[in-house]
């Protein structure tokens, strides 16, 4: 694959990933459109991978928090931060997991990869956004996660693996939908896709581990230095813009491309 190639995936997964947007629709729409070459589930699980470290590393503080609260939270100990954090983060992944075994078993999963699907999806959960933002209050902060808040989460990150929905998109309408502020919402939905990755990442490894070959490691490798640059760098962004603008531009663009792919699939 040419280096613009990888390039070009990388800056979608990167940027994408963690603005409310959707990754995974925009990294169907890139073949679907443009008439390139599907990447491949190589190149999926390296620009994820690049992705993971970089919400990790931005998030660090959180992260070890919630490693070191693991040992506690197997001895069915809550009463620590850290362990807390680590059974919800554990509680809202396991939806997502159920369903996506259930969408990958039934091959419902390769029938949502359509223009016409991420169209629907990208205006109607874009105006849920922003009903939930506009309406939303902010007496809650990351600290108040609750496990009925993070039940309630897990389930709409389930929605997510509709393509276009965007897996923070939805986490941040629950959350804000259940009266977190902006940033907290944000810093939960982030939080929540640590575990969610590495379960996806680790299901899709597993599956090419078989069938890569120097080649593709070698790209994998490119666009995942790369893909861990444009995540850190746009989710730095969000996270500052969040103290003082809302979610209405991300808002905006996703009703303006919604309605561009709807035109074009059913025309």
């Amino acid at each position: 694959m040419t280096f613009a190639h990888l390039l070009i995936l990388a800056l979608i997964q990167g940027i994408t990933e963690f603005l409310p947007i959707s990754s995974s629709g925009h990294l169907i729409l890139l073949p679907n459109l443009t008439g390139m070459a599907d990447q491949g589930q190589v190149l999926d699980v390296a620009v994820h991978i690049g992705t993971l470290f970089a919400v990790v590393l931005y998030f660090w503080k959180d992260v070890q928090e919630a490693l070191f609260g693991i040992p506690a939270m197997l001895r069915g100990r809550l009463d620590s931060p850290g362990a807390k954090l680590a059974f919800l983060l554990l509680v809202a992944t396991i939806p997502v997991i159920l369903a996506g075994l259930v969408l990958k078993v039934t091959g419902l999963n390769d029938m949502l990869r359509s223009t016409a699907v991420i169209g629907w999806t990208m205006l109607i959960f874009g105006l849920v956004l922003y009903w939930a933002d506009s309406r939303g209050s902010v007496e809650k902060t990351a600290p108040d996660w609750t496990l009925r808040d993070a039940v309630i989460m897990g389930l709409w990150q389930a929605v997510a693996l509709i393509p276009g929905t965007s897996r923070s998109g939805i986490t941040i309408t629950a959350a804000r939908q259940l009266g977190y502020a902006r940033h907290d919402a944000a810093r939960l939905s982030m939080l929540m896709s640590i575990p969610t990755i590495i379960a996806s990442g680790t299901l899709l490894g597993l599956e090419v581990a078989a069938t890569a070959d120097a080649a593709a490691a070698r790209d994998g490798a490119i666009a995942a230095v790369m893909a861990f640059v444009a995540a850190l760098l746009a989710l730095t962004l969000m996270m500052r813009l969040l103290r003082s603008v809302s979610f209405t531009p991300y808002v905006i663009y996703r009703v303006i491309l919604g309605v561009i792919l709807l035109w074009i699939a059913y025309t």
